[in-house]
């Protein structure tokens, strides 16, 4: 049987595997990737990429090629709620298009917003945007079509996994040091590692008709809006022009076996009209965390670690975020600087997130079905008159009222902090992170704020491929540099002589870790800098 030597053996190409490859390849390391499916998706998953994600896909310049694939940048973000496409609209979230978010960021520049506005755009869109970046790398080997059959493993050095050729049967042993796992929901690696899930399975369901139409006077009646809502689900516009999806939910009593698509779909639309079924199916989601992300040499990232219901778009985005922490701790070990502790601590801290995003997610599901029962106890919304404009009247202030942080999270998006990792210079009295609003702010194990430079650079983008201290004063950082270069820690120094900084990033020293987050900060050096580099790699 043939043999293949690898680094990092990646299983699962969906958006987080290809995602890691490709960090992987950023930091010089080779990967080979399998997947089972011969092709990108074509079922529609996720509709939004994050700004956080979309910070990270910039760095792997591939920002503007996703944004190209997604709705145009002039588009908004609304949600309205409606009572159905033939009846009246209710009440209006209105949020900014691509184009009027960056054009904020530059103008307020003060440290509270991501680098990059948020896209919209589908699964489908952004997985052959990804599989051309993988397929041109040389640095990952792709082998779509193939399965990941099973491993074994081989203690400190690595796992020795059986990949197989779909259409033709022909089998390889593949060596690797690291097994990634971001083989999906019903993860082959997870079952066989033994780890299992915790939290709540099938809390909630939908019936999912994607479909497209031209009917624009119908389905973009009030404008290209993003979600058009009602008690009953709601329908998102995949590229505000003919792609639509129906996420109609399941509720109790309901048999999915006995609806139709066409049923579902034209009972929430309100009325017949011209359309193709692109797909359609129920799906029943869970709120679940992996007990655990490593097994030896073998870590789980994305659907395998962590599956949300999609109330504020966690599932894929805290995947990507999942393959920066996870590429970075796995090239610092092959590469021979990066310690144990950096393994447990992609664990301590991407799992603790994940269950961070699963409480977001279900607060978002409760403000879902509490509208859901308004709606029920509304009355007659579609009797018009005044007894019917009253009824719609209190319903849209009631939904206001609710609220809509399911798209206003920025604290869960942006502010999500590593409070429990290993391998970050903690301090005492951890402030309590807001869920709704993100502030700026520099605590260890934080995002890094972003700003732009007096030159129009981004610092997210002045910052070095490894670790990189930032001074905003003229510190003598010659004490740390030479303790970097004795212990093999890749350092670049960041000297910004910008003290007026000071209001967002609080302290005149700050240490960035390849993923963005703060490792360490003060306003001097410490004592024994050695020491602070063997804590914050892991050694």
């Amino acid at each position: 049987m043939a043999h293949i030597e690898t680094p990092v053996l990646i299983a699962g190409g969906g958006p987080v595997g290809m995602t890691l490859a490709l960090n992987l390849a950023r930091y010089g390391i080779k990967s080979v990737l399998v997947e089972r499916n011969p092709e990108t998706t074509r079922h529609p998953k996720m509709d939004l990429t994050n700004g956080r994600s979309m910070e990270l896909f910039h760095r792997l310049g591939l920002d503007e090629k996703l944004r190209d694939a997604g709705v145009p940048r002039e588009n908004a973000f609304d949600i309205l709620w409606i009572t159905n496409m033939v009846g009246h609209d209710l009440y209006r979230f209105h949020y900014p298009s691509a184009a009027e978010k960056t054009r904020i960021i530059r103008e307020e520049n003060d440290g509270s917003h991501g680098a990059q506005a948020p896209l919209r755009v589908s699964q489908i869109e952004i997985e052959p945007v990804l599989k051309a970046a993988i397929d041109a790398n040389p640095l990952i080997d792709v082998r779509f079509g193939t399965r990941f059959d099973e491993f074994v493993e081989n203690g400190p050095e690595g796992v020795v996994a059986r990949i197989v050729e779909e259409a033709t049967g022909a089998e390889q042993l593949v060596a690797c040091r690291f097994l990634a796992a971001c083989d999906g929901g019903g993860s082959r690696a997870r079952r066989r590692l033994g780890i299992a899930l915790e939290g709540d399975e099938d809390v909630a369901g939908a019936f999912m008709v994607h479909f497209r139409t031209d009917d624009r006077a119908l389905l973009q009646r009030w404008g290209p809006i993003y979600h058009l809502q009602n008690g009953a689900g709601t329908i998102i516009a995949q590229n505000d022009r003919d792609v639509f999806t129906l996420q109609a939910w399941l509720l109790p009593g309901m048999d999915p076996d006995s609806m139709t698509p066409e049923g579902v779909l034209e009972g929430w639309i309100g009325t017949h009209f011209a359309y193709e079924i692109l797909q359609a199916n129920a799906w029943f989601a869970h709120f679940v965390v992996a007990e655990r992300y490593r097994h030896d040499s073998a870590l789980l990232a994305g659907d395998s670690a962590h599956q949300f219901i999609p109330t504020g778009g966690y599932g894929m985005n805290s995947g990507i975020a999942d393959a920066a922490g996870l590429s970075w701790v796995l090239a610092a070990n092959i590469n021979g600087w990066g310690g144990e502790a950096l393994l447990d601590a992609y664990d301590a801290e991407r799992r603790n997130t994940a269950w961070w995003h699963l409480a977001a997610s279900r607060r978002h599901m409760g403000v879902r079905i509490q509208i859901s029962q308004l709606y029920a106890e509304a009355g007659d919304l579609f009797e018009e008159g005044p007894a019917g404009d009253a009824r719609r009247a209190k319903l849209a202030t009631q939904i206001a009222e609710l609220g809509n942080a399911e798209n206003e999270s920025w604290g869960v998006e942006y502010g999500y902090r590593y409070d429990a990792s290993p391998v970050i210079a903690h301090e005492a009295g951890a402030p309590p992170v807001d869920p709704l609003t993100y502030e700026a702010n520099t605590w260890p194990g934080a995002r890094l704020p972003h700003v732009f430079l007096a030159d129009g650079v981004s610092v997210h983008d002045r910052l070095g491929l490894w670790f990189t201290l930032i001074a905003l004063d003229e510190t003598d950082t010659a004490a740390i540099e030479a303790a970097a270069a004795a212990a093999n820690v890749p350092l670049d120094v960041l000297p910004l002589a910008r003290p007026d900084l000071r209001s967002v990033y609080e302290r005149s020293l700050i240490l960035v870790r390849p993923d963005q987050h703060v490792a360490w900060r003060g306003d001097a050096l410490p004592l024994d800098c050695a020491s602070l580099l063997t804590l914050v790699t892991g050694r």
